[in-house]
């Protein structure tokens, strides 16, 4: 079993898919748009709503990230997608210069919210929210300093 992060997405999700695949240097990408599917007669959908991504991967540096948009009609059922900050996707053990790069890509349009930098528990600590409103987090040392404590 593995648990990854899942963004949500306001019809947002092919952009975004395209900035992170830039951004995390992504292998591979897979998406399925909602038109792929035959549409139901009683809940017709638009066109634009048939281009939205029903389902995406990337895949990076050994990593998944999934990303969909929920169609408006959707909405009703699960809630408003809001720009929040109940996701947050952690960067862990990289080399520094890899959080540097991916740090630097991800800022731009972006707000940082601590720039990187070594602080005593990691050689690369840092935190920025995205374009999109995504919190992400570096930390180079992470499984090193969470090992170095005794439960």
């Amino acid at each position: 079993m593995k648990a990854i992060a899942y963004l949500q997405f306001d019809g947002k999700a092919e952009e975004a898919l395209t900035y992170y695949e830039k951004a995390l240097q992504v292998t591979s990408v897979k998406k399925v748009r909602f038109g792929a599917f035959g549409q139901d007669p009683n809940t017709p959908l638009t066109e634009e709503e048939q281009n939205m991504i029903m389902e995406s991967r990337i895949e990076f540096s050994g990593n998944i990230l999934m990303l969909s948009d929920v169609l408006p009609s959707m909405q009703a059922v699960t809630g408003e997608v809001t720009k929040g900050n109940t996701v947050l996707i952690s960067i862990i053990d990289a080399e520094p210069e890899m959080n540097k790069q991916i740090f630097e890509k991800l800022s731009e349009g972006g707000t940082v919210i601590m720039p990187l930098s070594s602080t005593p528990w990691s050689a690369s600590f840092g935190m920025l929210v995205d374009k999109f409103g995504v919190m992400w987090k570096f930390n180079s040392e992470a499984s090193k300093f969470l090992d170095s404590f005794v439960n």
